[in-house]
């Protein structure tokens, strides 16, 4: 079922300045920035994968939430499935609870669904319909 890692969802408070230290430090790039549902996007290649730099914009957000009570971090692990739909199935069937219990579009125009952290030892997982091109 699982393919791989899409990317590591990280939550910041500030998506320039944490830029910022990705680009002077690390001497790695942003390919894509954007925004939308309210958050700030940058997209940052690693390797296959790549880090989702996500900022919130509305303080009502559960990210904007995360980011409060647990600081700024690692927010979500993304895997990659080839079939998102047979893959949420067969965690129903399974019993693993899900936050999404059907398929809705990501930041990359691609189908994602998350899987609630109570089945799975407290890690947010999302679910990424593979796609060769970020």
């Amino acid at each position: 079922m699982i393919k791989g890692i899409d990317h590591v969802g990280i939550a910041v408070k500030d998506l320039r300045e944490t830029i910022r230290f990705f680009e002077e430090v690390l001497h790695l790039k942003p390919a894509k920035e954007m925004e939308m549902q309210k958050m700030r996007f940058a997209f940052i290649p690693v390797g296959e994968g790549e880090i989702e730099l996500i900022e919130p914009t509305d303080p009502r957000l559960s990210i904007a939430k995360f980011i409060q009570e647990k600081g700024e971090g690692v927010h979500h692990i993304a895997l990659q499935v080839d079939g998102i739909e047979q893959a949420l199935e067969e965690l129903k069937e399974k019993g693993v609870k899900l936050i999404d219990k059907k398929p809705r579009v990501g930041a990359h125009g691609v189908k994602i669904a998350f899987i609630d952290p109570e089945s799975t030892k407290g890690i947010l997982i999302e679910l990424c319909e593979c796609h060769t091109a970020h």
